[in-house]
């Protein structure tokens, strides 16, 4: 079994998990009750908060923050200076005035399912869903769930069309009123989408 490599800089708690394989890189903080899975790679300075999860072959380069309340699955990329989110109504005080603590607010939960590629720089608000394969796009501030294999971007993120599992965007093609056919330019995949799948949510 592959041995972990933690970076002698690094602060790893004795009560967190890190699976075989992975490299934890200086200066990263992995806090008690956080499990990590096999094969990842962690970032310089990368913070992960206590209980969260993070699933095997995940990239997270440096100065990524993910707070408690997210999990990772299988595959995922994160760009540098992302941050997960996971307050939705942030006071550093109570109503009466005293500083918040643990019981004064409710944690916001994050998933992030296989195969998501996050670029550099943007927010993930808490209580969405990133489906599987979607890409979202540097500097985003993503607000609400996006589908599976959806690209988005912008601020708030928008749909702007779906990629393929290789990253590439899809050429779509109208086959029939409920579904729409995605091939890649590149790999030549193709993908059917039903119309109520395509329903964009986001416009309002």
């Amino acid at each position: 079994m592959a041995r972990v490599h933690i970076h002698p800089t690094a602060d790893v708690s004795p009560h967190a998990r890190v699976g075989s394989g992975s490299y934890i890189w200086n200066q990263a903080q992995i806090r008690e009750e956080a499990r990590i899975g096999c094969n990842c790679i962690i970032g310089k300075n990368v913070y992960v908060d206590c209980g969260v999860v993070i699933s095997d072959s995940v990239k997270v380069q440096n100065n990524v923050s993910i707070y408690h309340g997210v999990l990772i699955e299988d595959s995922v990329f994160i760009g540098p200076h992302v941050c997960f989110t996971n307050d939705v109504l942030p006071r550093a005080m109570t109503q009466g005035g005293s500083l918040k603590g643990e019981g004064d607010w409710s944690v916001g939960h994050t998933v992030v399912r296989r195969g998501v590629s996050i670029g550099a720089g943007s927010v993930i608000l808490p209580k969405v869903t990133i489906g599987s394969f979607a890409l979202i796009g540097a500097g985003s501030v993503v607000t609400h769930s996006v589908p599976a294999h959806a690209l988005v971007y912008g601020n708030p993120a928008r749909r702007h069309g779906y990629v393929c599992r290789c990253g590439q965007p899809l050429a779509m093609v109208v086959i029939s009123d409920a579904s729409i056919r995605g091939t890649c330019p590149r790999c030549q995949q193709e993908y059917i989408f039903h119309a109520d799948f395509l329903a964009d949510e986001q416009e309002e």
